[in-house]
């Protein structure tokens, strides 16, 4: 006689193959990535707090490696967010959801999660108000003129806020 919670405890094929994560186990180290930039810690920091390397933290980050429950527990402590922090959003966390496709891998989070995003946006922080929004502007028009941008920010005239705002 086959159990009615069963199903929930076979072991489904990762989408890629057996060599790529879960994505689950992805969905949960872009949330560790999320609430540590969230919290304003490095890598490195939270590393030191929890007893890893930063490389180890990295490879939590981008599902290289699982995330064990105590680790994530002490993730969770350092951070000072519940463990269920790490889960919310996920499909499939709540009976509505069950049937819920994994939710798309946004780059714009790995790049605010590196170096390289903490140096850009540490920078931008540092301009006054006025100097960022022209440059965000900035940004946007080269965004537009590479063919980049989103086509819903412009107007009945044409031109994108951006663009009206260099004019």
């Amino acid at each position: 006689m086959k159990s009615k919670h069963s199903d929930l405890f076979q072991t489904r094929a990762t989408p890629d193959g057996a060599g790529s994560p879960h994505p689950a186990d992805q969905y949960v180290g872009r949330q560790i990535a999320t609430v540590r930039v969230q919290s304003d810690v490095s890598q490195a920091q939270l590393a030191r707090a929890i007893g890893i390397s930063f490389q180890q933290l990295q490879k939590y980050e981008n599902a290289k490696n699982r995330v064990s429950a105590s680790m994530l527990y002490e993730i969770a402590s350092s951070l000072d967010v519940p463990v269920s922090r790490f889960f919310e959003g996920l499909p499939g966390n709540d009976e509505t959801s069950r049937n819920a496709s994994p939710l798309p891998v946004d780059e714009r989070i790995d790049f605010i999660a590196s170096a390289e995003g903490r140096r850009l946006i540490k920078g931008l922080m540092q301009l006054p108000p006025r100097v960022r929004g022209r440059l965000s502007a900035l940004i946007a028009a080269l965004g537009e003129e590479l063919g980049l941008g989103d086509s819903d920010d412009e107007t009945a005239d044409g031109y994108s806020p951006a663009e009206r705002k260099m004019a």
